[in-house]
Parts: C-alpha cells; sequence; structure tokens
C-alpha cells in the first residue's frame, strides 16, 4: 500500500461525506487548496476520477463510490481501535461529535457536560445544534438526541430526561393585551409564535388535546422561529403565545413571568434520548458519555431490547 494514498484517504472520505472540499476542509482543519491536493494526488495514484466537478458541486464517481465504501468502514474501525486502545491506559479520549437540537443544552446537556469536563478531560465533545432530523451516521457524528417519537427503530437509545408536557404559554403582558383563549378554537385569533420544520419547510401544527383527543392545530402569527428557545424568549418579551416543552418554562412560570394557559390542552411527550448505531456503543469516548450521564442521574437506559 502507498503510504502516501493511505494517508489521504481520510481527506476522500471527508469530501464525500460533506459533498464539497470547503466544507471537508473546515472539517478536518484544512485549507481548501490542500484538501484539493490531496484528492488530486489519490486519483493521480488511482489512475481514475473519483470526483465529478462542477461550479455548483462535488458527486462520487463509480470509482470513487467504491473506495469510499471500502475507505470509511475500515478507518471507522482503525479509530474506535486505537481509541480502545488508549482507553486501556486510563481515561477515554477523542472527538465525540454530538447532532442536537438546541433545547438539549439546557433541558439534558449541561450537567452532563460538566461531569465530562472533570472525569474525562481527554474527550472534546463537539456539539452541533441542528433543528432538523439529519442522517447522523451519514454526516459523520457518534451521536444524536432527539425526542423519543423521532429515533429510528434501529439505533440504540439511552433516555436523558424524564417525559414532560408540551404547553402553551404567554406574558403576563400579552394576556394583559389580549386576553387568555379560552378555547382551541380562540388561538385562531391570538398572535401565536409559529415553527418553521427545516427539513420539509412546513410550518409545524401545534399537538393537543381536544377532551382527551389528540388533534393538531394550526397556530398562526406575527412571527416564525426555528427553534424553541427563540419562542421561549419571544414569549418573555411578549410577543404571542408559544408552544414548548414545560422543564423549559418551569422557572418563568413558578417566578410569574410567563404563564400557561389552556392547560387541559396539553400533552405529554416521551422525552430526549440519546441515540447511535449499535456498532458506535463500542466506543470508549460514547461509554463514557453514557455512563457519566447515568451516574449524575440524567440517564437510564431504555426499554429491553435495546441494549447500550
Amino acid at each position: 500500500m502507498d503510504r502516501d494514498l493511505l494517508g489521504h484517504l481520510p481527506v476522500i472520505v471527508a469530501v464525500a461525506r460533506r459533498g464539497g472540499f470547503a466544507m471537508a476542509a473546515a472539517e478536518l482543519g484544512m485549507s481548501p487548496s490542500a484538501v484539493s491536493h490531496a484528492v488530486r494526488l489519490v486519483e493521480e495514484r488511482i489512475g481514475q476520477p473519483l470526483f465529478a466537478r462542477t461550479t455548483r458541486s462535488v458527486a462520487l464517481t463509480e470509482a470513487g463510490e467504491a473506495l469510499v465504501a471500502a475507505a470509511e468502514p475500515a478507518l471507522e474501525d482503525i479509530t474506535d481501535r486505537i481509541e480502545r486502545i488508549r482507553s486501556v491506559k486510563g481515561r477515554a479520549s477523542g472527538l465525540l461529535k454530538l447532532n442536537v437540537p438546541r433545547l438539549a443544552l439546557p433541558l439534558a446537556l449541561m450537567p452532563i457536560l460538566a461531569a465530562m469536563a472533570q472525569r474525562y478531560p481527554d474527550v472534546t465533545v463537539e456539539i452541533a445544534t441542528d433543528e432538523r432530523l439529519s442522517d447522523i451516521v451519514g454526516e459523520g457524528f457518534d451521536a444524536g438526541i432527539r425526542l423519543g417519537e423521532m429515533i429510528a427503530e434501529d439505533m440504540v437509545t439511552v433516555r436523558l430526561t424524564q417525559s414532560f408536557r408540551t404547553i402553551i404559554v404567554a406574558s403576563p403582558a400579552y394576556i394583559d393585551r389580549h386576553g387568555k383563549p379560552r378555547t382551541l378554537a380562540e388561538l385562531s385569533s391570538h398572535n401565536c409564535i409559529g415553527y418553521r420544520l427545516l427539513r420539509s419547510r412546513a410550518l409545524y401544527r401545534w399537538d393537543l388535546s381536544d377532551q382527551g383527543k389528540e388533534v393538531s392545530v394550526e397556530a398562526r402569527g406575527s412571527v416564525v422561529v426555528t427553534d424553541p428557545l427563540s419562542a421561549h424568549e419571544m414569549a418573555l418579551a411578549g410577543i404571542g403565545l408559544a408552544y414548548l416543552f414545560e422543564p423549559l418554562v418551569r422557572a418563568d412560570i413558578e417566578a410569574g413571568r410567563l404563564v400557561e394557559v389552556l392547560r387541559d390542552a396539553s400533552i405529554d411527550e416521551p422525552g430526549l434520548f440519546l441515540y447511535f448505531p449499535r456498532r458506535a456503543a463500542m466506543a470508549p469516548k460514547l461509554r463514557a458519555f453514557i455512563d457519566t450521564a447515568n451516574e449524575i442521574g440524567q440517564a437510564s437506559l431504555r426499554t429491553p431490547g435495546r441494549v447500550a
């Protein structure tokens, strides 16, 4: 095996995964020209183009697909084995990449990250906040965090929070100006802070309970956001009604900064879960994260049949 060729394989895999030279360069901490040079070198040694390039896109050729299909799992296996060897000598180490929604930080992650920093200083946790339902395997993440109902069945899951209610809140100032809605039908006459789903681009319909029956209610108003933390801030500012997870606003309700409305219409959500492909559970850096979450009381393993 050509040693230069072997050393450049991670660059080829990164370009394929990220779909471009610039994004691969940012991920690898290299310059775009260095990435381009590495790709060109491998193509010259193999004697075939690996990527079809245009001014707007980069796509794998047939030869590129074959090389990445062979190289990517091999590189992952080598990385995992090196981390396991290092962990035998002491602490877990390496870069743990998590894909999470923004609300996971205040609801679940902060105490885990604080404990990880003390217990495993050789593990760097890199967090990509993402409101889409991303393909964590295809995009190079070790694990993700989502609501339990949004996770594919073939993933291993670890509970990070208990179940919680989804509620509607408003500031006292908003209620003074517009009053409280008394029925679900009255939501149409209120300024509701909407959510735009990033993957489908559709406006999210609020899932609520109408006399014990789950319904989806169209909520419209003067502002549309893409994450609950933004809606939380806008509710505090008196802009309108916000649809939020109860733990996120509990302190504000207790302090009188927000008021819950239509309490009987609230529904229960299953809570937040860490999820990852079964093979990833062998990585010491991920085991360290799971163990830390369990030890500080933030997580418990999900139902039998899902082994972490």
